[in-house]
Protein backbone atom coordinates (compact mmCIF):
# COMPACT_ATOMS: atom_id res chain seq x y z
CA UNK A 1 0.00 0.00 0.00
CA UNK A 2 2.97 2.58 1.16
CA UNK A 3 4.84 2.04 -2.40
CA UNK A 4 0.98 2.56 -4.47
CA UNK A 5 0.90 5.48 -2.56
CA UNK A 6 4.11 6.94 -3.34
CA UNK A 7 3.67 5.88 -6.78
CA UNK A 8 0.16 7.59 -6.87
CA UNK A 9 1.21 10.59 -5.49
CA UNK A 10 4.74 11.03 -7.95
CA UNK A 11 2.22 9.96 -10.87
CA UNK A 12 0.10 12.60 -9.98
CA UNK A 13 2.14 15.55 -9.56
CA UNK A 14 3.76 14.83 -12.90
CA UNK A 15 1.22 15.26 -14.34
CA UNK A 16 -0.23 18.61 -12.79
CA UNK A 17 3.57 20.14 -13.12
CA UNK A 18 4.18 18.32 -16.95
CA UNK A 19 7.42 17.62 -15.41
CA UNK A 20 8.91 15.10 -12.88
CA UNK A 21 9.04 16.17 -9.26
CA UNK A 22 10.28 14.90 -6.02
CA UNK A 23 7.71 14.46 -3.72
CA UNK A 24 7.72 14.04 0.13
CA UNK A 25 5.50 12.10 2.56
CA UNK A 26 5.40 10.46 5.87
CA UNK A 27 5.54 6.92 6.93
CA UNK A 28 3.52 5.22 9.63
CA UNK A 29 3.06 2.39 11.32
CA UNK A 30 4.21 0.15 13.97
CA UNK A 31 7.22 -0.87 15.77
CA UNK A 32 8.00 -3.78 18.22
CA UNK A 33 11.72 -3.39 19.20
CA UNK A 34 14.12 -3.94 15.63
CA UNK A 35 10.94 -4.81 14.25
CA UNK A 36 9.37 -2.34 12.23
CA UNK A 37 6.24 -2.44 10.08
CA UNK A 38 5.32 0.44 7.69
CA UNK A 39 1.79 0.20 7.09
CA UNK A 40 0.59 3.29 5.85
CA UNK A 41 1.59 6.92 4.40
CA UNK A 42 0.08 10.46 3.67
CA UNK A 43 1.59 13.56 1.83
CA UNK A 44 3.71 16.15 3.21
CA UNK A 45 3.15 19.84 2.64
CA UNK A 46 6.30 21.84 1.99
CA UNK A 47 8.00 25.34 1.03
CA UNK A 48 11.15 26.30 -0.75
CA UNK A 49 12.89 28.31 1.09
CA UNK A 50 16.93 29.87 0.15
CA UNK A 51 17.14 26.59 -2.17
CA UNK A 52 15.90 24.06 0.75
CA UNK A 53 12.96 22.36 1.12
CA UNK A 54 11.17 23.01 4.60
CA UNK A 55 8.54 20.72 5.72
CA UNK A 56 5.24 22.84 7.22
CA UNK A 57 4.80 21.60 10.81
CA UNK A 58 1.44 22.37 11.23
CA UNK A 59 0.21 20.67 8.33
CA UNK A 60 2.25 17.59 9.77
CA UNK A 61 0.16 17.99 12.90
CA UNK A 62 -3.02 18.16 12.10
CA UNK A 63 -2.36 15.41 10.12
CA UNK A 64 -1.43 13.40 12.78
CA UNK A 65 -4.39 13.84 14.82
CA UNK A 66 -6.44 12.41 11.56
CA UNK A 67 -4.69 9.37 11.37
CA UNK A 68 -4.55 8.85 15.17
CA UNK A 69 -8.12 9.06 15.02
CA UNK A 70 -8.45 6.59 12.18
CA UNK A 71 -5.52 4.72 13.47
CA UNK A 72 -5.00 4.97 17.02
CA UNK A 73 -2.55 1.71 17.37
CA UNK A 74 -0.22 3.42 14.43
CA UNK A 75 2.84 5.81 14.83
CA UNK A 76 5.10 7.94 13.04
CA UNK A 77 8.08 5.86 11.59
CA UNK A 78 9.58 8.17 9.05
CA UNK A 79 8.89 9.99 6.27
CA UNK A 80 9.79 9.23 2.15
CA UNK A 81 10.75 11.09 -1.12
CA UNK A 82 11.59 10.44 -4.79
CA UNK A 83 14.81 10.63 -6.31
CA UNK A 84 18.05 8.72 -7.02
CA UNK A 85 20.17 8.34 -3.87
CA UNK A 86 20.58 9.99 -0.83
CA UNK A 87 22.35 13.96 -1.12
CA UNK A 88 22.91 16.60 1.27
CA UNK A 89 19.54 17.77 0.78
CA UNK A 90 18.10 14.57 2.06
CA UNK A 91 20.30 14.65 5.46
CA UNK A 92 18.89 18.30 5.81
CA UNK A 93 15.67 17.06 5.40
CA UNK A 94 16.20 13.97 7.49
CA UNK A 95 17.39 16.40 10.21
CA UNK A 96 14.06 18.56 10.41
CA UNK A 97 12.23 14.90 10.35
CA UNK A 98 14.50 14.19 13.70
CA UNK A 99 12.42 17.18 15.70
CA UNK A 100 9.38 14.81 15.40
CA UNK A 101 11.25 11.13 15.73
CA UNK A 102 14.69 10.72 17.37
CA UNK A 103 15.08 8.05 15.07
CA UNK A 104 13.04 8.09 11.63
CA UNK A 105 13.18 6.36 8.58
CA UNK A 106 14.00 7.34 5.46
CA UNK A 107 12.15 5.78 2.38
CA UNK A 108 13.50 6.51 -1.14
CA UNK A 109 11.92 5.48 -4.36
CA UNK A 110 13.68 5.70 -7.76
CA UNK A 111 10.57 6.45 -10.37
CA UNK A 112 11.67 4.80 -13.77
CA UNK A 113 15.11 3.49 -12.23
CA UNK A 114 16.50 0.03 -10.79
CA UNK A 115 17.26 -3.57 -12.27
CA UNK A 116 15.44 -5.68 -13.42
CA UNK A 117 15.67 -8.37 -10.59
CA UNK A 118 14.84 -5.75 -7.76
CA UNK A 119 12.19 -2.89 -6.82
CA UNK A 120 13.97 0.84 -7.14
CA UNK A 121 12.74 0.90 -3.44
CA UNK A 122 15.60 1.26 -0.65
CA UNK A 123 14.59 1.75 3.08
CA UNK A 124 17.67 3.64 5.36
CA UNK A 125 18.51 4.49 8.61
CA UNK A 126 20.24 7.35 10.08
CA UNK A 127 23.66 7.09 11.52
CA UNK A 128 26.26 9.70 13.38
CA UNK A 129 29.64 9.51 12.32
CA UNK A 130 32.61 11.52 13.31
CA UNK A 131 34.03 12.74 9.93
CA UNK A 132 37.22 15.22 9.44
CA UNK A 133 36.47 16.08 13.51
CA UNK A 134 32.49 16.84 13.00
CA UNK A 135 29.72 14.64 13.50
CA UNK A 136 27.85 13.92 10.32
CA UNK A 137 24.65 12.51 9.78
CA UNK A 138 25.02 9.15 7.04
CA UNK A 139 22.24 6.90 5.58
CA UNK A 140 22.81 3.18 6.32
CA UNK A 141 20.81 0.79 3.79
CA UNK A 142 18.44 -1.48 5.73
CA UNK A 143 17.01 -4.58 4.20
CA UNK A 144 13.31 -5.12 3.63
CA UNK A 145 10.37 -7.55 2.66
CA UNK A 146 6.98 -6.90 1.00
CA UNK A 147 4.01 -7.91 2.72
CA UNK A 148 0.19 -7.18 2.28
CA UNK A 149 -2.35 -7.63 4.03
CA UNK A 150 -6.30 -9.04 3.78
CA UNK A 151 -7.78 -5.76 4.00
CA UNK A 152 -4.95 -4.38 1.10
CA UNK A 153 -6.17 -7.37 -1.44
CA UNK A 154 -9.71 -7.26 -0.99
CA UNK A 155 -9.24 -3.69 -1.83
CA UNK A 156 -6.98 -3.92 -4.98
CA UNK A 157 -9.50 -6.87 -6.12
CA UNK A 158 -12.16 -3.83 -5.32
CA UNK A 159 -10.09 -1.54 -8.12
CA UNK A 160 -9.81 -4.32 -10.50
CA UNK A 161 -13.32 -5.13 -10.88
CA UNK A 162 -14.10 -1.68 -11.61
CA UNK A 163 -15.24 -1.38 -15.19
CA UNK A 164 -15.74 1.56 -17.72
CA UNK A 165 -19.65 0.30 -18.07
CA UNK A 166 -20.72 2.00 -15.40
CA UNK A 167 -22.61 -1.00 -13.99
CA UNK A 168 -23.69 -1.58 -10.34
CA UNK A 169 -23.67 -5.44 -10.69
CA UNK A 170 -22.29 -7.97 -12.18
CA UNK A 171 -22.95 -11.70 -12.57
CA UNK A 172 -20.69 -14.67 -11.21
CA UNK A 173 -19.98 -15.71 -15.18
CA UNK A 174 -19.19 -12.06 -16.25
CA UNK A 175 -16.81 -11.70 -13.09
CA UNK A 176 -15.19 -15.01 -13.94
CA UNK A 177 -14.64 -14.28 -17.77
CA UNK A 178 -13.05 -10.99 -16.27
CA UNK A 179 -10.69 -12.17 -14.52
CA UNK A 180 -9.67 -14.87 -16.82
CA UNK A 181 -9.34 -11.88 -19.63
CA UNK A 182 -7.13 -10.18 -17.08
CA UNK A 183 -5.03 -12.73 -16.38
CA UNK A 184 -4.50 -13.73 -20.18
CA UNK A 185 -3.55 -9.98 -20.86
CA UNK A 186 -1.29 -9.89 -18.02
CA UNK A 187 0.77 -12.93 -19.37
CA UNK A 188 0.39 -11.48 -23.06
CA UNK A 189 1.98 -8.66 -21.40
CA UNK A 190 4.50 -10.93 -19.25
CA UNK A 191 5.34 -12.68 -22.63
CA UNK A 192 5.70 -9.22 -24.81
CA UNK A 193 8.04 -7.78 -21.55
CA UNK A 194 10.07 -11.44 -21.32
CA UNK A 195 10.99 -11.31 -25.58
CA UNK A 196 12.10 -7.41 -25.38
CA UNK A 197 14.30 -8.08 -22.80
CA UNK A 198 15.95 -11.45 -24.89
CA UNK A 199 15.94 -9.02 -27.82
CA UNK A 200 17.48 -6.24 -25.32
CA UNK A 201 20.39 -9.13 -24.18
CA UNK A 202 20.95 -10.09 -27.59
CA UNK A 203 21.65 -6.25 -28.80
CA UNK A 204 23.85 -5.36 -25.80
CA UNK A 205 21.74 -2.92 -24.44
CA UNK A 206 21.14 -4.99 -20.87
CA UNK A 207 23.88 -7.37 -19.10
CA UNK A 208 23.63 -10.91 -19.66
CA UNK A 209 22.00 -12.72 -16.22
CA UNK A 210 22.30 -16.42 -16.64
CA UNK A 211 19.71 -17.17 -13.94
CA UNK A 212 16.97 -15.03 -16.04
CA UNK A 213 17.79 -16.56 -18.99
CA UNK A 214 17.80 -19.98 -17.23
CA UNK A 215 14.25 -19.35 -15.95
CA UNK A 216 13.17 -18.08 -19.43
CA UNK A 217 14.05 -21.21 -21.11
CA UNK A 218 12.73 -23.54 -18.61
CA UNK A 219 9.01 -21.48 -18.53
CA UNK A 220 9.53 -21.37 -22.66
CA UNK A 221 9.47 -25.67 -21.82
CA UNK A 222 6.37 -26.15 -19.58
CA UNK A 223 4.04 -24.48 -22.73
CA UNK A 224 3.87 -28.19 -25.04
CA UNK A 225 0.07 -27.85 -24.96
CA UNK A 226 -0.08 -24.74 -27.12
CA UNK A 227 1.51 -27.19 -30.45
CA UNK A 228 -0.87 -26.48 -33.09
CA UNK A 229 -1.33 -30.10 -33.72
CA UNK A 230 -2.57 -30.80 -29.53
CA UNK A 231 -3.82 -27.18 -29.08
CA UNK A 232 -6.56 -26.75 -31.34
CA UNK A 233 -8.49 -29.82 -31.21
CA UNK A 234 -9.48 -29.03 -27.30
CA UNK A 235 -9.76 -25.58 -27.88
CA UNK A 236 -12.51 -26.16 -30.32
CA UNK A 237 -13.97 -28.44 -28.05
CA UNK A 238 -13.97 -26.53 -24.76
CA UNK A 239 -15.41 -24.05 -27.50
CA UNK A 240 -18.30 -26.69 -27.88
CA UNK A 241 -18.91 -27.46 -24.90
CA UNK A 242 -18.94 -23.64 -23.61
CA UNK A 243 -21.13 -22.30 -26.38
CA UNK A 244 -23.46 -25.55 -25.35
CA UNK A 245 -23.61 -24.95 -21.92
CA UNK A 246 -24.96 -21.46 -23.19
CA UNK A 247 -27.38 -22.76 -25.61
CA UNK A 248 -29.02 -24.84 -22.94
CA UNK A 249 -29.47 -22.37 -20.15
CA UNK A 250 -30.78 -19.95 -22.85
CA UNK A 251 -33.56 -23.06 -23.98
CA UNK A 252 -34.57 -23.80 -20.21
CA UNK A 253 -34.77 -19.97 -19.67
CA UNK A 254 -37.38 -19.50 -22.76
CA UNK A 255 -38.81 -22.78 -21.31
CA UNK A 256 -39.20 -21.45 -17.98
CA UNK A 257 -40.54 -17.98 -18.95
CA UNK A 258 -43.02 -19.62 -21.45
CA UNK A 259 -44.19 -21.97 -19.01
CA UNK A 260 -45.16 -18.89 -16.84
CA UNK A 261 -46.90 -17.55 -19.74
CA UNK A 262 -48.98 -20.46 -19.71
CA UNK A 263 -50.21 -20.74 -15.66
CA UNK A 264 -51.03 -16.75 -15.99
CA UNK A 265 -52.85 -17.30 -19.19
CA UNK A 266 -54.60 -20.09 -17.47
CA UNK A 267 -55.73 -18.29 -14.68
CA UNK A 268 -56.99 -15.73 -16.28
CA UNK A 269 -59.12 -17.64 -18.43
CA UNK A 270 -60.56 -19.89 -15.80
CA UNK A 271 -61.31 -16.11 -14.12
CA UNK A 272 -63.43 -14.88 -17.23
CA UNK A 273 -65.21 -18.13 -17.13
CA UNK A 274 -66.53 -18.06 -13.84
CA UNK A 275 -67.68 -14.57 -14.42
CA UNK A 276 -69.80 -15.59 -17.15
CA UNK A 277 -71.22 -18.61 -15.61
CA UNK A 278 -72.44 -16.12 -13.22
Amino acid sequence: LVIMNISEHWTRTRAQEGKPKNVYGALIGKQAGRDIEVMNSFELEYSIVEGQVVFIREYYTQKEEQFKQVFPDMDFLGWYCTGDKPGAQEVAMHKQIMQINESPLFLQMAPGGGNCTELPVYLYESVIDMIEGQARILFVKLPYTLATEEAERIGLDHVARIVSGGESSSSKTADQLTAQHSAIKMLAGRVKLILQYVKAVEKGELPHNHEIMRQIKSLSHRLPVLQSDRFNPQFLTQCNDVALMTLLGTVMKSANNLNQFVNKFSVSHQRQSGRRMR
